[in-house]
């Protein structure tokens, strides 16, 4: 009895040996299948729902220097060209415009650099004959020597234009580009007959208007016009230097026979 009983409990102990063994191997067996069909659930998600990418929005483009003083400048301006030109005609009897100019707008010869600020923006179609218009009309008085009617802002924009009367005598007219009014009318007294001689000699030469050949450059490139001046063309007559600022901010100066209205050259400033 005693020999019987040692061998069942050692079949017994045998036998739960062996069923401890085999849970665990079952154990094990299942855990590997759960972590496998956990890494694989995963890796199809992966394929389904690709992972968010970051991307950081890529810098938007520069103004340079020039331009930036263009359009401070410009967002301030409310005349254009066209009216400034009729108001600064208006100022001397019998003149003609030889010169229009927007200070603060790629100056070479111009020490005053306005400063003004505004929101507003070119359109690029803005043309000679904008519609924008003084507030109140110039009061010409003939003789090209009237004081002035207005004061501007210390850093608002100004239009500086030289009207010739019929021998070439030149008189100085500055506009303010805000409200239109005639900030100064004067002759100017740096004059010799030579200078005279030569002005009424270009005029005589000029069969188109400044504001005919602004209408060119403008339909060549849709823009803001900021200068025109009668110059010659290296000893090929004359012709109107017409600068446009395009909604680029970029300055595009176009040389148009004073003839024929015919563009003899153009070129574009990048900076």
């Amino acid at each position: 009895m005693n020999s019987a009983s040692s061998r069942s409990r050692t079949l017994k102990t045998v036998g739960a040996l062996g069923m401890a063994a085999a849970t665990a191997v079952l154990m094990t067996g299942c855990g590997q299948s759960s972590d496998s069909a956990t890494s694989a659930a995963t890796s199809e998600a992966a394929k389904v729902v690709p992972q968010k990418q970051t991307t950081s929005p890529s810098a938007s483009a520069q103004l340079t220097e020039d331009q930036q003083e263009r359009k401070k400048v410009l967002d301030a301006t409310k005349v254009t060209f066209d009216d400034a030109a009729t108001t600064a005609t208006g100022e001397v009897a019998g003149g003609k415009l030889v010169d229009l100019d927007l200070e603060g707008v790629d100056d070479d010869d111009n020490d005053q650099s306005p400063s003004p600020s505004g929101s507003g923006s070119p359109t690029g179609s803005a043309s000679p004959t904008g519609s924008a218009s003084p507030s109140g009309p110039a009061s010409p008085s003939g003789t090209g020597t009237s004081s002035p009617s207005a004061s501007p802002g210390a850093d608002g924009p100004v239009w500086a234009a030289e009207v010739a009367e019929k021998d070439g005598t030149i008189h100085t007219v500055r506009i303010n580009a805000v409200d239109g009014k005639v900030i100064e009318a004067r002759v100017d007294a740096d004059q010799d007959a030579d200078d005279k001689k030569q002005t009424a000699d270009r005029l005589a030469q000029a069969t188109q208007t400044p504001q005919q050949a602004a209408k060119v450059a403008t339909e060549k490139k849709k823009g803001t016009v900021t200068s025109v001046g009668l110059e010659d063309n290296e000893g090929n007559g004359v012709m109107w230097q017409v600068d446009v600022v395009g909604s680029d901010w970029k300055k595009t100066t176009f040389d148009v026979d004073a003839k024929n209205d015919t563009i003899i050259r153009e070129e574009t400033d990048n900076d």
